[in-house]
């Protein structure tokens, strides 16, 4: 008695119109963009972690957030990032903002090495524990690429005023750089419990007592620029964002349907990058 059974496709879109004080988004790829679009439009706090549906659809919930008042959070660690380096300060002062990029499993592979890579080594990720998909994205650096496109979108900022650098210790995960020439990064250990929290808990801050950053890990930390010639799927996220319409949900849906077909074994590594590039050029 009193308790209510959801079965079918749209029992999680249904749920997601359910009054709550904070609805997570963590559906993986565009499954999650119907209960997105529902628990933006009810309104209240909405916690993204599907960057698929700001991709693909981004106008769509930002104009609902405008109307029903919701707020939104990335919890993606990048985004969050981003987000708590910009609180208190005026959109107008910002000149560009750098997403940090582990560069996955294979940063250090020759492109022969990646033509062998199996769906075992791509997910094999040396910083983060996630899921197969979003690993094999980061191991072509699509990932990054879709994250590029979601920043535009959540910031407001053009793809040309958004930096991407190899990082390759994962404990700074995101920079605003500001007119006056100031730069104001986030730092932690590679712990989405991080992003997490700061979204579970917000406005405030949980007292979870995580163990802090060792300064010392500030000595050997490195920044390099990304391989287009090894890694072409951040820039072809780029060249989505720039062309703009259809092409970032043309490009995700591509995407979606290689990286299964990586994962059970119908193509190969390399394969993945040349399905995206032609999808986006027809």
């Amino acid at each position: 008695e009193g308790i209510e059974v959801h079965g079918g496709d749209a029992a999680i879109a249904d749920l997601a119109r359910i009054d709550a004080d904070l609805t997570v988004a963590a559906i993986t790829g565009m499954a999650g963009l119907m209960p997105v679009l529902n628990a933006v439009e009810r309104g209240g706090v909405v916690a993204i972690a599907n960057k698929e549906s700001i991709v693909t659809a981004g106008a769509l919930i930002l104009e609902a957030a405008k109307k029903s008042g919701a707020v939104l959070l990335p919890m993606d660690s990048e985004h969050n990032a981003i987000m708590q380096a910009m609180v208190g300060q005026k959109p107008e002062s910002i000149d560009r903002i750098i997403l940090t990029a582990s560069g996955g499993p294979f940063w250090d592979w020759s492109g022969e090495q990646m033509q062998s890579a199996t769906p075992q080594q791509a997910v094999n990720h040396p910083n983060w524990s996630m899921g197969a998909k979003i690993s094999v994205d980061s191991a072509t650096m699509m990932n990054k690429g879709l994250e590029v496109i979601e920043a535009g979108v959540l910031f407001d900022l053009p793809e040309d005023r958004i930096r991407v650098m190899i990082h390759r210790q994962s404990l700074v995960h995101g920079i605003v750089c500001y007119r006056d020439g100031s730069m104001l990064a986030q730092m932690g250990d590679a712990d989405m419990r991080v992003p997490i929290s700061h979204c579970l808990a917000w406005p405030d801050r949980l007292d979870w007592q995580p163990e802090p950053l060792s300064l010392d890990a500030l000595a050997s930390m490195t920044f390099e620029q990304p391989d287009p010639d090894r890694f072409p799927c951040l820039e072809l996220a780029r060249e989505a964002m720039r062309a703009g319409g259809l092409a970032p949900t043309s490009l995700n849906a591509a995407n979606e349907v290689a990286v299964e077909h990586f994962l059970n074994g119908s193509i190969g590594f390399l394969d993945i990058a040349g399905l995206n590039r032609h999808i986006l050029d027809t």
